[in-house]
């Protein structure tokens, strides 16, 4: 396949995949991308493999030795496969071993003089690759990988023009170098489909030297994703009254009132643009945050996405509640107690400012932190 035909396929790939996110056809957040970009993970991908078997070659020497082709098939197609695990080492870059079958390739010949002359080379071995990633979007990446592989490689011939060799079975190993480039969607942090073109520089063990690319649909898993449930909201159940007899009145320093601060961060400030995940300056303000809270006795927290009205509705709900979750995340991860955290998303719902502006529309892009507890008492 030339590398048009590959640009071709996807671009097809991707104009599909974006289809599929502009649906929201799979309710998933996203809301712990430190955990994903470092796990480890693995895969399996099957596909097509084509090789290409050197004909002239072939013909050159039944030539050389007197006969005179009457016919010559060839079968330069099968099924490939390949199984994978690696690292993720930060949002960009990935390091993957694996292990890989190309399949099998044969040609069959015949010549004057009932002369047949039959072959068949398999390829089976071992990668090791650097995986580089480009988000086009959250979901959705560029795929690019060079690497190197160790394949052992077997060629057979049969029939009776062998052409002088008495060596009908050869086995070489070698390391060459290989290329890839693919796409990958991803339906949720931990689970990810890939599209790729591949190709394998190969020896055939008979002095033949080569390409061989394989054309696959993989699945990839993360492990040990983190649990991301977010509980429920439940007010405290009511207490009855309870009556009693009168006690001896004993006086008593009134406990501190609960108190409620409310903070209110631009999105800009904790988010890149169309993203849930935190930059930098938006975890030293959210620290900052926590710095404020010491001397407290936490009871709730609660943070609340907001949108402009920029976008479909119900896309801007979600990434609302992507946002919310992304604080709540990060602030679980600084010591807060999860159960003590809950996350809304209110979308474009509840503006502040006017929309048709663009100083509205960012004063309507952000996210609030509501924090109730008591201050405690000097003694």
């Amino acid at each position: 396949m030339t590398i048009a035909h590959t640009l071709g396929a996807l671009s097809v790939m991707a104009g599909a995949l974006l289809a599929a996110q502009s649906a929201q056809a799979q309710d998933n957040t996203f809301i712990n991308p430190d955990w994903a970009n470092s796990a480890w993970y693995i895969g399996a991908g099957a596909g097509q493999s084509r090789a290409t078997i050197d004909e002239p070659r072939l013909r050159a020497s039944l030539a050389a030795n007197g006969e005179t082709v009457t016919g010559f098939s060839k079968d330069q197609r099968d099924t490939g496969y390949k199984l994978f695990v690696g690292r993720q080492l930060n949002q960009y870059f990935a390091l993957e071993a694996g292990y890989f079958d190309l399949g099998k390739f044969d040609f069959k010949s015949t010549t004057s003089g009932n002369g047949v002359l039959n072959g068949q080379a398999v390829f089976r071995g071992v990668n090791l690759d650097l995986l580089g990633q480009l988000p086009l979007s959250q979901r959705l990446s560029l795929l690019g990988r060079v690497g190197m592989h160790y394949t052992k490689a077997n060629t057979e011939f049969s029939g009776n023009r062998l052409l002088g060799s008495t060596n009908t079975h050869a086995s070489e190993r070698k390391l060459n170098a290989k290329l890839g480039l693919g796409l990958e969607y991803k339906f949720s942090e931990a689970l990810a489909l890939r599209g790729e073109v591949e190709r394998y520089r190969l020896n055939d063990a008979v002095g033949n030297r080569g390409d061989a690319d394989l054309y696959s649909v993989s699945l990839v898993y993360k492990l040990g994703r983190p649990a991301s449930a977010t509980p429920a909201y439940q007010p405290a159940p009511e207490v009855a009254p309870v009556v009693a007899m009168p006690a001896p009145v004993i006086e008593a320093k009134p406990a501190p009132a609960p108190v409620s601060e409310k903070v209110s961060f631009a999105s800009e400030a904790l988010f890149d643009f169309d993203q849930s995940t935190l930059k930098p300056q938006g975890k030293a303000a959210l620290d900052q945050l926590l710095g404020q809270l010491t001397g407290m006795d936490l009871e709730v927290i609660v943070t609340v996405g907001h949108t402009d009205a920029v976008g479909p509705d119900a896309y801007n709900q979600k990434l609302s509640l992507r946002r919310a979750e992304a604080v709540k995340a990060y602030l679980v991860a600084q010591g807060v107690e999860t159960s003590r955290v809950y996350t809304e998303g209110k979308g474009e719902t509840q503006p502040v400012a006017d929309n048709t502006s663009a100083a509205g529309r960012a004063k309507n892009r952000r996210v609030t932190v509501e924090v109730v507890g008591t201050r405690k008492v000097m003694r």
